[in-house]
């Protein structure tokens, strides 16, 4: 690659700017010394990586129910690799997140949704392992492409005053990735992203099903292909800043999402419900900051919230939604807290094919936290959930929880 000296041009501008400001121009040997650093091969950037070690400790609190206290916990490494390390320039970055999940959680014993999103994937019990890799590329002008296997709880932990990914900030899944069985929480796929001054625009085309412990290449779009797109606005309300975002979904796979639904919600065989073509939804999101910490920039708090609408068939959910306020601790910012309240309805004609063998209704929650910095590499969570759950045999319980977060 040429140079800025190699430029005439740009050596011209360089020698009328030292004229013209009274310095001396360089001499021939200061001019060589200034090319050959100028042409010296950039040095390679090292990968950046954290680990981050999550615990947690729970139990649910049900009537006529003596229920244990359960231990698990996971192990992350959040890897970027710039292109630079593997011989590539550094518009290429390779993302690599391998992730470990051992112990027992409480989800399932209260409501259908998952109260400890952190224990749900890659599976609810035992011991699971699962890998991540996509290659992203990204253009100066901000617009970037990835493709391959992404974690969509990485992207949602970014999210403005809520996010978290289970790991961080609300633990209940309604929450920490609003389900929708429409796009796959571990996705394979390309991802293209396009920033402009007055919104960000997103494109997602990925396989409908889910690759959870699975490369993605073993069978890719099978059943089918599904596209998101969204389209986020950044505005100013008093001066503090919001995100409003709509988002389009749908794929054209058959039949329901099995693979991800709990074994109460599956389709009757021969039923009504759950063999039609492609499914489409319509997010509407709001994430708006109220507060700002003048001693601390880039601290505040904000509320937020969501509706979802779908056909509801073949996808079990027809409308859905959660508000909440969550955000930094006025008087310790390092801390962090959240109060919200989630409904998530089941569709009618599901709810009919399962009448004569269970009765469902819809489900609905509040989930409140706190997470006190102990230190900088240690966070500790008090997690409190009231959970009304779908199953309407089911009475109403509590899901009690501490979260501990080391990151290295």
């Amino acid at each position: 690659m040429a140079s800025v000296a190699a430029s005439p041009l740009l050596a011209q501008d360089s020698a009328n700017s030292n004229v013209t400001s009274g310095n001396p121009p360089p001499t021939k040997a200061e001019a060589e010394a200034e090319s050959i650093a100028e042409d010296a091969p950039a040095k390679a950037k090292k990968p950046d990586i954290n680990f981050v070690w999550t615990q947690f400790l729970a139990t649910s609190i049900r009537e006529d129910v003596d229920d244990e206290i359960r231990y698990g916990g996971r192990v992350d490494v959040y890897a970027k690799v710039p292109g630079s390390a593997i011989g590539l320039d550094d518009s290429i970055t390779v993302n690599i997140h391998p992730e470990f999940r051992y112990g027992k959680s409480i989800n399932g014993e209260i409501g259908v949704l998952p109260v400890q999103t952190g224990l749900f994937y890659p599976d609810d019990q035992g011991e699971q392992f699962d890998l991540s890799l996509s290659v992203k590329k990204t253009w100066k002008s901000g617009t970037s492409l990835e493709v391959g296997k992404v974690n969509v709880l990485d992207i949602a932990a970014g999210l403005p005053v809520v996010g978290g990914g289970g790991i961080e900030g609300f633990e209940n899944l309604a929450f920490a990735l609003p389900p929708s069985t429409i796009v796959p929480q571990e996705m394979f796929g390309a991802m293209l992203t396009v920033p402009t001054k007055k919104a960000l625009f997103r494109l997602w085309v990925y396989d409908p099903v889910i690759a959870t412990q699975k490369s993605g290449f073993e069978h890719p779009f099978e059943q089918g292909v599904g596209a998101l797109a969204s389209v986020t606005f950044p505005v100013k309300i008093g001066g503090k800043p919001g995100y409003y975002a709509i988002k389009l979904a749908g794929t054209t796979r058959r039949g329901s999402p099995v693979e991800v639904l709990p074994v109460g919600l599956q389709p009757i065989p021969g039923g009504t419900f759950g063999t039609a073509r492609g499914q489409g939804s319509v997010v509407l999101a709001a994430y708006q900051y109220v507060g700002a910490y003048k001693d601390h920039p880039g601290k505040g708090w904000g509320v937020f919230g969501q509706v979802f609408f779908s056909d509801g068939d073949p996808t079990p959910l027809d409308v859905s939604g959660f508000i909440g306020v969550s955000g930094d601790v006025p008087f310790r910012p390092q801390d962090h807290f959240g109060l919200a309240w989630f409904r998530y309805s089941l569709s009618d004609k599901f709810v009919s094919d399962l009448a004569p063998f269970a009765a469902f209704e819809d489900e609905e929650g509040v989930e409140a936290f706190y997470t006190f910095e102990v230190a900088k590499p240690l966070r500790i969570t008090a997690d409190v959930q009231y959970i009304d759950s779908t199953v309407v045999a089911r009475k109403p319980g509590w899901a009690v929880g501490l979260r501990a977060v080391t990151r290295f």
